[in-house]
């Protein structure tokens, strides 16, 4: 297993918001370690000298192509790096799964063909299978001769899985579960060989069974013509009397919930890296576009506000990069204490799905955030070519409508901002998370007038009295919400989209914060003169959104007096200095537009 410098604490999920955290509690891109920057770089070159040049006959549905290249990863490694070594895997971290995301992503059809193979597609088994699933499937499915996919969707039950259609009874011999009904929305379908297919036994037990493409009354769909990603197969799966043997039930009868939930995160967490590194190739095109566009007697890269466009798009890599290998960081340090060498492996993979939902909070926030900044970074880069991104010959408009599928899968970015609230308070309520406490002692705290509050010191001292600031306002709204609302605020979606839209800015300033200082710390203020340009930039905008959010919040839930009062809270809270951002935006498109792509020297 690869080696991570991990934080040396266990953090809980979701603890973000009541605790300090340190440089010393956070992994970053700096920390990879040589096997991380190897397996990086052997990702890369896959991308580019297999993937690119392959791109326009997979955009046309040559999925043969997509096939050999699923092979050629696998014998990489790109593909077995999660499933173990016994299986014929890598067995290796979360940091280095997320890094083969992240640089893989380069041409979003195929990338999305790969991750539905070797994250939904093959993590299930992992997880969830007996020893025979997994010897009979998992070397396959890690050198690629057999693809994944995985079937939750329904016409009638796309966030509301749990609702699905699909039926499995058992044969009257007792040797299989005959499962009809169908899928929707299938990644990988038109040539997958395994599906982990989800139906309710007798109507009423969500369960999940492995099904492979042969098996009798199983068929595919029609190919989907799709708006984006259509390098990638989308088909639905029609099941008829399916016969699928009873060994192939994934896990336990009725327990198909905790497969499809867990599975997921996974696949959030990845989808954040993925984004991220999307959005270096968009700006890549885009700086270069920029750099030999003239009007005016001059290239448009000298121009302010297409500066302006490069430096946000610069940042918000930056900040995602910090989110995304935080996270998986934390992961890591999780996995870390759980001893396999001697241990029954299904105690073992119950340990390692347990250390993965610890982070549930977070791996939604990097999917949300993530499908949301690589919106942002495509659409720039296409109002930089300007005419020209509307055009099929030119890289923004493909990088365009590929980015639109991410704010939908893996649950729409409305599902899971209502999971990052949900989750936190139902945390809350049970103990798990001292978050009640914390927002009783902030309530008190504030309503007893200005304090002078705690000195911070050190390297970016005012940027991280900003984030303390904004924590401290994220949960006075929480607690105003929940003093109105109780129980009900699950039933109050707007508020608790607007605490989830405060606490992914939360999670992400202090991402990127702490990463600057981490930096400055280590090779001093001067060599981190980027990143903390970047952070500042990301502070600014990120600060006014949790204001906004707070506010919106605070006007559903009090009126008169108390709304007066709490609004001045709110204002109290959100006071700061602004940071000259006109002149750090100019520093970092100077820096990126000199590099020809993003950087931090």
């Amino acid at each position: 297993m690869a080696t991570t410098a991990v934080p040396k604490t266990k953090i809980s999920g979701g603890s973000f918001l009541l605790e300090e955290r340190q440089t010393a509690d956070v992994f970053t891109p700096e920390d990879f370690s040589e096997q991380h920057q190897m397996i990086g770089q052997t990702t890369e070159e896959f991308a580019t000298n297999e993937i690119l040049p392959q791109a326009e006959k997979i955009e046309h549905k040559d999925f043969s192509i997509s096939r050999e290249l699923l092979k050629k990863a696998g014998d990489l490694g790109l593909s077995g790096v999660e499933i173990p070594e016994a299986y014929g895997g890598l067995e290796m971290d979360k940091v280095t799964a997320a890094i083969i995301a992240d640089n893989i992503a380069k041409y979003a059809g195929f990338a999305t063909t790969w991750g539905a193979h070797s994250g939904i597609g093959l993590l299930p088994i992992v997880y969830f299978g007996t020893e025979e699933q997994k010897k009979k499937y998992l070397p396959q499915l890690a050198t690629g001769t057999m693809v994944g996919a995985y079937a939750l969707s329904e016409a009638t039950s796309g966030s509301d899985a749990l609702n699905c259609r699909a039926r499995a009874v058992l044969s009257p011999d007792g040797k299989h579960y005959l499962l009809n009904g169908e899928k929707m929305w299938i990644t990988n379908a038109g040539f997958a060989d395994l599906f982990t297919v989800f139906a309710k036994i007798d109507g009423e037990k969500f369960s999940a069974f492995l099904v492979e493409r042969d098996f009798p009354g199983f068929s595919v769909g029609a190919e989907e013509h799709k708006m984006g990603i259509r390098g990638s197969s989308t088909c639905s799966i029609i099941l008829n009397d399916c016969k699928v043997p009873v060994e192939n039930l994934l896990g336990d009868i009725g327990k198909g919930a905790t497969i499809a939930f867990n599975i997921l995160n996974v696949g959030r967490f990845k989808l954040g890296a993925m984004c991220v590194g999307g959005a270096r190739v968009s700006i890549e095109s885009a700086v270069a576009y920029a750099k030999q566009r003239k009007a005016f007697g001059k290239t448009i890269g000298d121009f302010g506000l297409i500066r302006e466009k490069i430096a946000n798009m610069a940042t918000l890599i930056y900040v995602g990069e910090s989110a995304v290998y935080r996270t998986v960081g934390m992961m890591d340090a999780l996995l870390s204490e759980i001893d396999s060498a001697s241990r029954d492996a299904a105690a073992v993979a119950r340990e390692q799905r347990k250390a993965i939902e610890e982070y549930a909070v977070e791996c939604s926030i990097l999917k949300v955030w993530g499908s949301e900044m690589i919106d942002y970074v495509v659409d720039e880069t296409l109002q930089i070519y300007a005419g020209y991104g509307f055009v099929e010959e030119y890289p923004a408009e493909g990088a365009y409508r590929d980015a639109r599928i991410n704010r939908i899968f893996e649950g729409t970015n409305e599902i899971n901002r209502l999971i990052i609230t949900g989750f936190l308070l139902k945390r809350g309520m049970s103990g798990q998370l001292p978050l009640m406490p914390a927002i009783k002692k902030l309530m008190d705290e504030v309503l007893s007038g200005p304090s002078a509050g705690e000195e911070i010191e050190g390297p970016l001292a005012e940027e991280r009295k900003l984030v303390a600031q904004a924590k401290k306002l994220g949960l006075f709204v929480a607690g105003a919400a929940t003093q109105k609302y109780m129980q009900a605020i699950q039933e109050q979606q707007e508020v608790m989209g607007a605490i989830a839209d405060m606490t992914i800015e939360i999670y992400a300033m202090e991402s990127a914060v702490l990463r600057a200082q981490k930096m400055a710390e280590q090779k001093g203020e001067a060599s981190a003169a980027l990143p903390i340009a970047m952070t500042r930039v990301y502070l600014t905008q990120a600060l006014d959104k949790v204001e906004a959010s707070a506010k919106k919040v605070i006007a559903d839930v009090a009126e008169g007096d108390m709304l007066r009062t709490q609004l001045a809270i709110v204002r109290r809270l959100s006071k700061r200095e602004p940071f000259n951002a006109i002149a750090l935006r100019q520093q970092i498109a100077q820096k990126t537009i000199e590099a020809g792509k993003y950087t931090l020297a």
